[in-house]
């Protein structure tokens, strides 16, 4: 059976925790950030992960996990 390959974007984007979640970082916190509040700034701060039905989406462009 030959190999799988790994998708380069998911690679970049998709982190996997010990446990087997996949986080992702938050959107909407590069620039315009004058306009958000502090609070929201740190809520943005780290990353969230994906829910069942996305997370198929990641395993499968992870075969290899990382």
């Amino acid at each position: 059976m030959p190999k799988l390959k790994t998708l380069s974007s998911a690679k970049k984007r998709v982190k996997i925790t010990g446990t087997g979640k996949f986080i992702v970082d938050k959107i909407a916190k590069r620039h315009l950030l004058k306009d958000k509040s502090s609070k929201a700034k740190g809520r943005d701060k780290y990353g969230r992960v994906l829910g069942p039905a996305n997370e198929l989406e990641a395993r499968l462009s992870l075969p290899y996990g990382r």
